[in-house]
Formats: structure tokens, sequence, C-alpha cells
């Protein structure tokens, strides 16, 4: 258990690496997070449909104003470990990691506060021509605060976690198990919910039940309806791009 905490730690830190060092690279989305959580613990399937859930719930939470969204990359990874450590079923580790994501952001707002300060440490650190300090400061040691906020509780809660988790599952009633299930279900379905309704525009509404009566009538699986939509999209991109080229 200790070796497989240490991976799901250092997932976590992957996570940091990609906000935090080399750009946005969607290596902290959940589809990929919780996949190499289920790599690390040998249930690759496992964290793929998770992953994919979980995908489809984050999709619609975005920032707006002062309000952060949910840390679903804690959520992603935990909330997959519980899954394949415990055996619980796909639905209730999407209801664990909702509450695990809404308590990471507030672990994130107390390590965003305490990370202003290095900012003033930095500022001192100008004024006085340290320059290479300032630059220490805002690029490592930001990076090892953060690395260590997301290690740290990822490592505690797998290593100390897992068997509680399950001895927790196995005292749920029956009826609450069958909510838990209804309620993931829904979860995911919600989240993309919200993410139509910040895109969806009458332009856009006969593309989406285009798409949503091929899958319901034509029988195709989810590769054969994305190969079928690339064509589909290519089409209409050429058709609108040699209309503006003929005007």
């Amino acid at each position: 258990m200790l070796v497989k905490a240490i991976l799901l730690g250092l997932v976590g830190v992957l996570a940091v690496v990609d906000s935090r060092l080399i750009g946005r690279q969607n290596i902290g989305r959940p589809l990929i997070l919780s996949t190499l959580a289920g790599l690390a613990l040998g249930d690759l399937k496992t964290g793929i449909t998770l992953g994919a859930s979980l995908e489809l719930i984050s999709m619609g939470m975005v920032s707006i104003g002062a309000a952060g969204p949910p840390n679903m990359q804690l959520g992603s990874i935990i909330a997959t470990a519980f899954a394949i450590l415990s055996g619980s079923s796909t639905e209730t580790a999407l209801t664990i990691a909702i509450p695990v994501a809404v308590a990471g952001e507030f672990m994130s707002i107390i390590m965003r506060m305490v990370i202003a300060q290095f900012a003033h440490v930095a500022d001192t650190s100008i004024e006085k021509g340290n320059f290479r300090t300032a630059e220490i400061i805002h690029i490592y040691w930001s990076f090892i605060f953060n690395a260590i906020i997301y290690f740290i509780p990822i490592f505690l809660t797998v290593y100390f976690g897992a068997g509680v988790v399950k001895d927790l599952v196995d005292m749920i009633p029956q009826i609450i198990t069958d909510g838990l299930t209804v309620a993931g279900n829904m979860l995911s379905a919600l989240g993309f919910a919200m993410l139509l309704s910040t895109m969806l525009s009458k332009k856009l509404v006969p593309y989406f039940l285009f798409g949503f009566f091929i899958v319901a009538y034509s029988g195709l699986d989810l590769i054969g309806v994305t190969i079928f939509s690339a064509f589909l999209a290519f089409i209409v991109d050429q058709m609108n791009f040699k209309k503006e080229a003929s005007v």
C-alpha cells in the first residue's frame, strides 16, 4: 500500500507540473489523472471509465469571478483510488469525488493565501536587486509548495483510508447504495448540461439534435459516431470555407 500511495501522490504532483511548470497541457484533466491512477493501481479499465465520467462532470465547472470550481484533480485521483482499492461501484466513486473535490478547493484557497505571501518576499528581493531570489521564489517555491499540498492529502488518504472506506461502503444500506447509483448517473449528465448551457446556441442546436438521434437510432458505438462526426465536421468546414472564399 505504501508504494501505491506514493505513486498516486506522484500522479497528483504531475497535475501540478502541468499547470505550474510546463503550461496548460491538459495532463491535469480528470480523464488523464484517473487513467494514470488506474494504471498505478493495476486497473486501467476502471481508471478510464471513472475518468471519462468525471471529465463530463468537470467540463461544466468553470471559475466565475472569485469563486473557484471544485478541485477535480484531487477528486479524480482519490475517487479512482477508492473505487479500485475498496471494490466499490463506479457510481459510488463518482459521489465520493464531488465532496473530495469541494474539500480540495477549500484547501486550494488556503494554499493560494500562503503562496500570495511569497510574492511579498519576492518584491522585497527585487527592491534589493536580488532578482535570482525572486525567480527562485516564483518558479520553485510555489511549485514545491503546490506539490506538497497535492501529494500529502492523496498519500495519507490512500495509505490510511482504503480499508476504512471499504468498511464504510459495506455498512451502507442497499437503499442508499441505490440512491448513490442514481445520483452518480445524474452527475455526468448534469456536468454535460452545464457545459451545453454555456455554449449551445440556435446555430448549434440542429447539430446537437442530429448527433443525439444518430446515437439513439443508428446503433453505432461511440467510436463509430466519433468517426462519422469528424467526417461531417470536415465537410461542413470545407463548405463554409469555399463559401467564404467565393465571396
